[in-house]
């Protein structure tokens, strides 16, 4: 997308999570080769709404954003860009404004939501034209819908990508997390469950387990043997005596985490 040298072309942003340094490479990246550059704001939904929500970015807007969390254009959810009519709002919303390059930071859902778009954009500028919505002219001008995705998952589940956009800042977090509640467990001489997301990946489960010395750890990839209960809980009450080998065990541990289980 950085290879266009027109002045005429456009760069937008729907669909953004916790990507302000993307954002702000892609803006600033566009604006030196010459593009012009807009944000739409609040995703999909601003693209279905168009108005206010889309408006032209600057160099200066993009300033003082980097440690910022989130996004500070907005993201939502929109169920109208699921049907015909929202992606045909969509795509009236852009030929409006002449805007033909589509830059989509997104996990799985708004990369196939842009996809689909692009295969639709044909037909959707056709209706467009028999509604008389647009002229010939802006048909001819709008013909082809340029699409570059950037996979923003915590999940770091895209292939081809070393570290998808969002994970090392979770990574990020949940050591922080480990780090805090790390007292509590030694002083109080506890056991703590941490779950962390990733869905079906496991990347965040495992790599913030071997940051933080974690006893064990699950990992869908790797489904846990018959009779993990009883090794989970011989291994962790081992860790824990030979942390305080006075302390007077019960099976109150093993009962819940059976407890739990069952449910």
């Amino acid at each position: 997308i950085f290879s266009l040298k027109s002045t005429e072309s456009s760069l937008i942003f729907p669909m953004l999570e916790s990507m302000n340094a993307a954002v702000r490479a892609v803006v600033r990246m566009g604006i030196y080769v010459g593009a012009k550059v807009y944000f739409i704001h609040e995703g999909y939904q601003g693209m279905v709404d168009g108005g206010d929500n889309i408006k032209e970015a600057t160099w200066e807007s993009v300033s003082s954003m980097l440690q910022v969390g989130g996004t500070v254009i907005g993201s939502a959810r929109c169920k109208e860009f699921r049907t015909h009519e929202g992606r045909l709002k969509a795509a009236h919303n852009l030929v409006q404004r002449g805007i033909t390059n589509l830059c989509v930071i997104g996990g799985d859902g708004s990369l196939t939501g842009a996809n689909l778009f692009r295969e639709e954009w044909s037909g959707l500028l056709n209706e467009l034209l028999e509604q008389g919505l647009i002229n010939e002219e802006a048909v001819s001008s709008n013909s082809v819908l340029h699409i570059v995705g950037m996979v923003g998952s915590i999940d770091n589940d895209f292939c081809g990508t070393d570290m998808t956009i969002g994970t090392d800042s979770a990574l990020h977090r949940i050591i922080e997390v480990v780090d805090a509640i790390m007292t509590t467990a030694q002083s109080h001489q506890r056991t703590f469950v941490l779950e962390v997301m990733g869905r079906h990946c496991g990347y965040l489960a495992l790599v913030s387990a071997l940051a933080c010395g974690a006893d064990w750890v699950f990992i869908p990839e790797m489904p846990p043997d018959d009779g993990w209960e009883d090794n989970m809980c011989q291994k962790l009450s081992e860790v824990t005596y030979i942390q305080n080998p006075h302390k007077i065990y019960n099976p109150y541990f093993k009962v819940t985490l059976e407890v739990h289980t069952l449910m």
